[in-house]
């Protein structure tokens, strides 16, 4: 089948901008972003003294770079956590088999 038949035109708002969006997953995903999105710009405006809306757009950037770099901060040391107490278990079944 065509990937491109799968596809949904979602109409979002997003800091008073109308944007046509592609989905190929779940519309109300994308719906969902676009309303945090939207609510972070605003957010970001409110606190901000005469911001256009292009440095608005950056610091909100900026916002969710910050948010990405503490999960995976968070994700990698779960991670390492996972594969110790992996290997402490297969120690305690190679010592249990013994």
């Amino acid at each position: 089948m065509d990937a491109g038949a799968d596809r949904k035109t979602v109409r979002v708002t997003i800091f008073h901008q109308q944007y046509a969006l592609a989905a190929v997953e779940d519309p109300e995903e994308v719906e969902s972003l676009a309303r945090e999105i939207d609510e972070l710009m605003v957010s970001i405006a409110q606190h901000s003294t005469n911001a256009d809306s292009t440095r608005i757009a950056v610091l909100a950037c900026l916002h969710l770079a910050d948010r990405l770099r503490v999960l995976e901060r968070q994700l990698s040391g779960l991670k390492t956590r996972v594969d110790e107490k992996s290997r402490q278990l297969a120690l305690l079944l190679d010592d249990a088999s013994a």
